[in-house]
């Protein structure tokens, strides 16, 4: 076991593990470490604690100290010019007429390096933009291409629930989101009901899976023969939420739908189909668009400890 204290450095950010030594570190404090890009500054959301060897990432490196007050008055000066160098780096694209979108920007801890974030339909040749900025900051300088999730998780927004975007509320990592999660939670494949704002499958189809694989573990698909307190009959529509099935009994002249508890019946034979809608090839081609997507947060590998 390994003692470790848990740091975030964006909210909704990644979680990395740092080695706290000596010093006893209570979550909300704020602590100067060393990242793959330089000294930083982060929030402690996991308090001391041990973790196995391999939920690490070696070589652990250790937390140089708890931010005093001058730290914190510092990361809140680089904060204000980062939005200096954000309307400084919209009108150097501009001049260079590039075709690209900037993000963000980010001051390291440090100051060393300042970083772009951009996103854009295709590459860009953005050399000339670099020796430009670099004359500008007098430091490092790094433009960094992001993906449509990165760029959504970093602006914010509201999704179509009426509430702030998950991944920039409270979703850490991306997680890969396919067309079948869609299926079995009994969802439209219309492409635009199913996306989100980035134009991607919504991530909470991802972490809702989990509850529904295990309704549709409990209950019989569309199609199931199944014996109910009625009699024998075929299930027409399933409710995962309520965990309720609509069946067709098999009596004479029995034409309305009955609805059981999915504990009241039990499955004589199981459909192999989920009663699934039909798809054509141009919708089905632009759900894979939805689908093939690169997850790897491109904002997220500064912190590449």
């Amino acid at each position: 076991m390994v003692k470790v204290v848990g740091v975030r450095f964006k909210k909704a950010g990644k979680i990395y593990y740092f080695d706290p030594g000596d010093l006893d570190i209570k979550v909300n404090s704020h602590v100067i470490v060393e990242t793959a890009r330089g000294i930083e500054f982060g929030e402690v959301v996991v308090a001391n604690r041990e973790v196995s060897e391999e939920e690490i990432v070696a070589p652990l490196k250790k937390v140089i100290r708890i931010a005093d007050e001058e730290d914190i008055k510092h990361y809140r000066e680089n904060e204000a010019k980062e939005k200096e160098a954000f309307e400084i780096c919209l009108r150097k694209i501009a001049d260079h007429g590039l075709d690209m979108k900037l993000i963000d920007v980010e001051y390291t801890f440090d100051n060393n390096k300042v970083l772009f974030y951009f996103t854009a339909d295709g590459r860009v040749d953005f050399r000339e933009l670099v020796k430009d900025l670099a004359a500008v900051f007098k430091t490092r300088i790094e433009l960094r291409q992001i993906g449509v999730r990165d760029e959504s998780k970093m602006l914010g927004g509201i999704g179509v629930c009426g509430r702030i975007l998950c991944c920039k509320s409270f979703l850490g990592e991306f997680q890969p989101v396919s067309i079948r999660m869609a299926k079995e939670q009994g969802l439209s494949l219309n492409p635009a009901k199913i996306s989100g704002t980035c134009g991607r499958l919504m991530c909470c189809l991802k972490f809702e899976q989990e509850a529904y694989e295990e309704a549709l573990g409990r209950l019989p698909r569309v199609n199931a023969v199944v014996e109910t307190p009625e009699g024998q009959g075929t299930v027409m529509e399933v409710n995962l939420l309520k965990e309720t099935v609509k069946v067709k009994l098999d009596k004479d002249n029995e034409t309305d739908l009955k609805v059981f508890r999915g504990d009241e019946v039990k499955v004589i034979a199981n459909a192999n189909a989920n009663g699934e809608e039909e798809i054509d090839a141009a919708e089905m081609d632009e759900l894979r668009e939805l689908e093939d997507e690169d997850i790897e947060s491109a904002a997220e590998s500064k912190n590449d400890i």
